[in-house]
């Protein structure tokens, strides 16, 4: 690891020395000293927690760093790398669970996770310039239209190329976007996996898949076992990097909460819940909700689409309401037009724009920010021109 890594590190163990090739910057021998060690260093990006570090006090820390410095990195050292210590830690918001005992994987956790801080607090827009927003769609059960939602959202944000749509299949299991747009698995998620902690726009293009004027896709991995290389550091890596691309990121999901969708709903500027009438998704939806509200997600941000709101299966728009706890924003209406766009691989938003699903659509996108059509800023299309 290199002195200039080193710089911007704190490490705090009662009872052993910093495990790495090199000294921290900050030493602090008390975990209970680790926040005003932190205030008092306001260019640290990095606070590893030696193995003497009692997990209930890393845990809290880090959730707390989460809110207040999200730029942050948090490492936990442990003697022995345990499945159920990992997953509490990385609920926590800690980057990584290290041997502490393996001073090569020390320093090559420290490397990217002071890379990953880097791109996170790049330089911001000056006053006045664009910035991106980033949708993230969720859905605590599978076949509610999620995949649907997020394509026809992207489409219609992209308004026609007025403005400039990374869509990004984050569902590294089982997605579905390449499918629906028909696109071809050439370049996908797993390419991103040997560019970790350098990737770069450059990388980043090369990993993309052009879909229509104003629109790339980021496909998910061809198979499970390529999925399951891209890590947490990668996803929140690659969404620093996408966006001073694009005008607008959106993430489509796995129906589960996993790390990686973690680190892009710690991005998220717009929260998505898809729910339909019925009660396991219901049940879904009321059990996420819960969980944004221990992430400490803004509420303000959490935009609730009813699909198949129309449709007479016993429950009214305020039943969905009393049972989640929270008002519907949108009511996309059912249709059998739906799975007939998805298997013709064009979104409904692009073949049909005057269709009640379309309108939903554009409800939405106004409601996560978006200018009426006609409006969208052009700036990106002619800074980047037709690349493709």
């Amino acid at each position: 690891m290199t002195a200039l890594v080193m710089t911007m590190t704190i490490y705090c163990d009662p009872s052993a020395a910093f495990p790495g090739s090199a000294q921290p910057a900050c030493a602090v021998p008390d975990p209970a000293q680790l926040p005003a060690a932190v205030a008092a260093s306001p260019d640290a990006q990095l606070v590893v927690l030696g193995a003497g570090v009692p997990l209930d006090e890393a845990v809290r820390f880090a959730a707390r760093q989460r809110v207040e410095r999200p730029a942050l990195g948090v490492l936990l050292l442990r003697e022995s790398v345990e499945v159920d210590v990992l997953a509490e830690a990385m609920r926590a918001g800690i980057r990584e669970v290290v041997p502490a005992g393996d001073p090569a994987a020390v320093d090559a956790a420290c490397a990217r996770s002071v890379a990953l801080s880097r791109q996170l607090t790049a330089v911001p827009a000056a006053a006045g310039e664009h910035t991106t927003q980033v949708l993230t769609v969720f859905a605590g059960k599978g076949g509610v239209g999620k995949s649907t939602v997020a394509a026809n959202l992207a489409v219609t944000l992209a308004d026609n190329g007025r403005r400039r749509v990374c869509l990004v299949d984050l569902d590294l299991q089982f997605g579905d976007v390449g499918i629906m747009l028909q696109l071809p698995p050439e370049r996908t998620l797993a390419d991103a996996v040997g560019m970790a902690g350098r990737l770069d726009e450059d990388g980043v293009r090369s990993l993309i898949t052009p879909y229509r004027d104003g629109i790339d896709v980021l496909l998910a991995p061809s198979g499970p076992a390529e999925g399951d290389q891209v890590g947490r550091e990668l996803v929140a890596e690659l969404l620093g990097v996408l966006a001073p691309m694009y005008d607008y990121v959106v993430v489509d999901t796995p129906p589960y909460v996993s790390d990686q969708v973690l680190a892009a709903l710690d991005r998220t500027d717009w929260f998505v819940l898809v729910v339909t009438p019925d009660l396991p998704a219901l049940k879904s939806v009321r059990l996420t909700l819960t969980t944004f509200e221990m992430l400490q997600y803004p509420a303000e941000r959490r935009l609730v689409l009813l699909n198949r709101a129309d449709s007479e299966v016993g429950l009214t728009v305020a039943d969905v309401e009393k049972a989640i706890g929270q008002p519907t924003s949108v009511l996309m209406p059912s249709s059998r037009d739906v799975p007939l766009s998805v298997n013709r691989g064009v979104p409904l938003a692009i073949e049909r724009p005057g269709h009640p699903v379309a309108k939903a659509m554009r409800e939405l996108a106004a409601k996560c920010g978006a200018p009426d059509s006609g409006r969208g800023r052009r700036h990106r299309s002619l800074l980047f021109g037709r690349r493709h």
